[in-house]
């Protein structure tokens, strides 16, 4: 008869990375705004969403495609619709998005 040990919580060890693969990306979402821009603030129900968000990590296929020019700690535009959430954080503002769903990249002149 084998003996199994038994899986504690101090035996798991927390996800340290998450890489995305393929033409992916891995995007940490702005804050949602609870402020208009004209200084009104806004019930604590109701949020503009935001689709921009900072770059974490680009996948290794991406990285060797100088034709997507995306690189880490850039700001995106970005289609909610297809991103992933990754349940890495506790406020879980991490996503994986396709290349397809990323529609600008804020640059300075």
């Amino acid at each position: 008869m084998a003996l199994e040990k038994e899986t504690t919580n101090s035996d798991i060890k927390p996800i340290e990375t998450v890489e995305p693969i393929g033409k992916r990306v891995l995007i940490r979402k702005d804050e949602d705004k609870k402020v208009t821009r004209g200084g009104i603030k806004l019930p604590d129900n109701i949020e503009i969403p935001t689709i921009t968000g900072r770059v974490v990590a680009v996948s290794a296929e991406i990285e060797n495609m100088p034709e997507i020019p995306l690189k880490q700690y850039d700001k995106v535009l970005f289609n909610p619709k297809g991103a992933i959430p990754v349940d890495f954080e506790g406020d879980n503002r991490l996503f994986v998005v396709e290349v397809e769903n990323i529609v600008a990249v804020f640059r300075r002149s």
